[in-house]
């Protein structure tokens, strides 16, 4: 648990920041950070970081292809959830 209690804050904090950062390298026209970069920080838990900075940065929202596989990524996280929590009890 305590593992868990650290790595999630963690892992979104980056996450956040990894979109901030990519922002920042496209309005500067430099080499940015590859969406599957990006889309694997939100697969190893960090999908509340990057849908919070992709809205604060307003980033990456109007490229349908990406939102796709990110909101693939969160229904895949909740069905995990549920099925480990929900149906473990």
């Amino acid at each position: 648990m305590s593992f868990l209690f650290w790595y999630f804050p963690l892992i979104n904090l980056v996450a956040f920041s990894i979109i901030g950062v990519d922002k920042r390298l496209t309005i500067q026209q430099k080499r940015r950070i590859s969406e599957r970069n990006l889309l694997l920080t939100s697969l190893i838990g960090g999908t509340i970081g990057s849908g919070l900075a992709m809205l604060f940065f307003r980033h990456k929202t109007s490229k349908m292809s990406f939102l796709w596989k990110f909101f693939l990524i969160g229904i895949l996280q909740l069905f995990i959830v549920y099925f480990y929590v929900i149906k473990s009890k």
